[in-house]
């Protein structure tokens, strides 16, 4: 079937979108185990680019697993499939001239380079959200560490599965060590240095 299928071509292209918008488009990636704070960052982060008058998007873990993704559970291969349909997703904000804050475990690396994959060079932006294992303990409120201690919960990453740390992200934030506040800040200096915002 796939012989059979030929994108069409926009008339409207993602540079005209851009312009439209003022603005560059990319993909903030925020990766990191559970309760490292990537939802808190993406949110925020949001809000100050929202402030700025940057079109943004955030894609929440949580929030697509109630919908689009909602088939799948927890398993490599599907852990694989949920990050595929969220990259391609992405992708289709990046081509709608906005910027859009994923916030995913996406616990392997070989998953987050395939993302990058999908966009062209520059518009991959990966924040590796570090935070100490047992500091995302103590911050889980859920007690989704505890269940999975408990053989509750299986597969669950930081415990019984792995997750895969960058080796070269383009950002590093410390969640143990600065504040939210600090994170948003570090971040928002990486795009103003790099450019990102601008056409």
């Amino acid at each position: 079937m796939e012989r059979f299928i030929v994108p069409s071509k926009p008339i409207v292209t993602k540079d005209k979108r851009r312009a439209l918008n003022g603005h560059s488009s990319f993909i903030l990636w925020f990766t990191g185990l559970p309760c490292s704070g990537k939802s808190t960052l993406a949110n925020t982060m949001e809000e100050r680019l929202f402030r700025a008058g940057i079109r943004t998007y955030v894609l929440d873990g949580d929030n697509i697993r109630t919908g689009l993704n909602r088939d799948l559970g927890f398993s490599r291969e599907d852990r694989e499939e949920n990050i595929r349909r969220i990259g391609e997703v992405a992708r289709l904000f990046v081509d709608a001239g906005v910027v859009v804050l994923t916030a995913f475990v996406s616990p392997y690396r070989k998953d987050r380079e395939m993302v990058r994959g999908l966009v062209e060079e520059g518009e991959f932006i990966e924040v590796y959200v570090k935070c100490p294992l047992e500091v995302c303990e103590r911050r889980d409120v859920k007690g989704m560490y505890e269940k999975a201690r408990k053989g509750i919960i299986k597969q669950f990453t930081g415990i019984d599965d792995p997750y895969e740390e960058p080796e070269n992200p383009e950002i590093v934030v410390e969640t143990d060590r600065l504040s939210v506040e600090q994170c948003v800040e570090a971040i928002w200096d990486y795009l103003r240095r790099n450019k990102k915002l601008v056409l």
